[in-house]
C-alpha cells in the first residue's frame, strides 16, 4: 500500500478516533464549546462527536472521498473557535497545558490540508 494509499485511511482513523472521544470522554470537550452557541455544551460535543464519526466512515469509502474530505477540511475550519477557546481558558493552567492547548492552534492549518490533498487524491484516482 502507497503512502498515498494510506492518507484518507490515516485521515479516517484520526476522525473515528476523535469522534469516539467525543463519546467516551465528553466532558472533555463540553468546557470548550463557544458560549454564542445556542443549546447545551453536551449536545454540541455530540453532534461533533457525530459529525466525526460520519466523515471517517465516508473518507474512508473510495466512493465518497473526495466530498468527505472536502467536507473534513471544511469542520476542521468550522472547530478552530472551540480550540481558540480552549487556548484562552487555559491560560491559567499549568505551562504544559497552556502549551498543548496553543499547540492545537497551528495544527489546524495542515488537517486542513491533509484533507484537501486527500479530496485531490480521490479526485485524480477517479
Amino acid at each position: 500500500m502507497s503512502r498515498s494509499d494510506r492518507s484518507p485511511l490515516l485521515l479516517a482513523g484520526l476522525l473515528a478516533a476523535a469522534g469516539t472521544a467525543h463519546f467516551t470522554a465528553p466532558h472533555q470537550f463540553d468546557h470548550i464549546v463557544p458560549r454564542s452557541l445556542p443549546g447545551s455544551p453536551r449536545a454540541w460535543t455530540y453532534a461533533s462527536g457525530a459529525a466525526e464519526l460520519t466523515l471517517a466512515a465516508a473518507v474512508a469509502l473510495p466512493q465518497t472521498r473526495r466530498v468527505a474530505a472536502l467536507a473534513t477540511a471544511a469542520f476542521f475550519v468550522g472547530v478552530f473557535p472551540a480550540n481558540v477557546k480552549m487556548a484562552v481558558d487555559w491560560r491559567r493552567r499549568p505551562a504544559p497545558q497552556q502549551a498543548a492547548a496553543w499547540g492545537r492552534l497551528p495544527l489546524q492549518l495542515p488537517l486542513v490540508l491533509w484533507a484537501r490533498g486527500v479530496a485531490k487524491g480521490a479526485e485524480s484516482a477517479s
